[in-house]
């Protein structure tokens, strides 16, 4: 039987260096084939950018646009009202401002744009697919702007959709995992209506906590996942600079570490599984 095809995309390049490194890492061994960059990250200089394109082109993997609209970071545009202290808001105020359609719909179309035209900038070209930090780019309104955007702007980009496989339960405690698979049912009829591709199943959520174990998880994830599914990762180093940014961080050197392992090979191989 031939083997299922399927994208491994680590999120958040550009967040800090470690990140960027064990990302690169991973993609020059043909662990990965994509990642999702953040260009309103610190880390994302043009060393950075330079040695993702080169390390990419190698391994043929794919680089996508990580559009981000959550805290703690800011916006590349001025006027981007609800904002806190100059930043985003945080997730929850960002789902519940989306929900009750509280963003000036102009200026949330020109932040989209805006990181939009700073990725073609720095990668001198479109991203080959778009998707969200924390997943803020499924919830309404958001969801508009961010299709009208790529639709317009990268055309022949596909757009990451977080619905589970036909069949394929949310797993019990995974809260997350429910609400992207529910918020994804809408973003999907979005997609086609703008003649946009979508993944066409999605795993790689769980609840972050000291007792996860990546390695238990991961041959969880492939778990019915059809040809040319997406697996969500997070690997990374820890630095001081993640450690300012962000809240997960040692569960990112477990991720790298299994990735980089022997054991994530035998688990493809067990699923009959290997990368696109």
């Amino acid at each position: 039987m031939a083997p299922r095809r399927i994208r491994l995309c680590a999120d958040d390049y550009g967040i800090a260096p470690g990140v960027n490194a064990a990302i690169r890492d991973l993609i020059a061994r043909r662990r990965l084939n994509a990642t999702s960059v953040m260009v309103v990250a610190p880390a994302l200089d043009r060393e950075a950018v330079d040695s993702l394109l080169q390390v990419a082109a190698d391994a043929r993997a794919e680089i996508g646009l990580h559009l981000t609209l959550t805290a703690p970071f800011a916006p590349l545009t001025g006027p981007f009202p609800p904002l806190r202290g100059g930043t985003f808001l945080p997730l929850g105020r960002t789902l519940l401002a989306a929900l009750s359609r509280a963003f000036d719909p102009r200026n949330l179309s020109a932040e989209i744009d805006a990181q939009l035209d700073t990725f073609i900038e720095r990668f001198g070209r479109a991203p080959d697919f778009v998707d969200g930090h924390q997943h803020a780019h499924l919830f309404p309104q958001v969801r508009e702007a961010v299709l009208a955007a790529v639709s317009a702007r990268a055309p022949r980009a596909w757009v990451r959709q977080c619905g589970r496989a036909n069949g394929r339960r949310v797993a019990v405690g995974d809260p997350k995992g429910l609400l992207i698979h529910l918020l994804s049912r809408r973003f999907r009829a979005l997609a086609a209506a703008h003649g946009l591709a979508v993944n066409p199943a999605f795993a790689g959520t769980y609840r972050y906590g000291p007792a996860a174990d990546f390695a238990t998880l991961f041959p969880r994830f492939l778990d019915g996942l059809p040809d040319g599914g997406l697996v969500m990762c997070h690997p990374g180093r820890v630095d001081a600079a993640l450690e300012r940014l962000d809240p997960l961080t040692h569960l990112r050197e477990r991720e790298y570490a299994y990735l980089e392992g022997e054991t994530f090979l035998a688990d493809l191989a067990a699923a009959n599984v290997r990368l696109l």
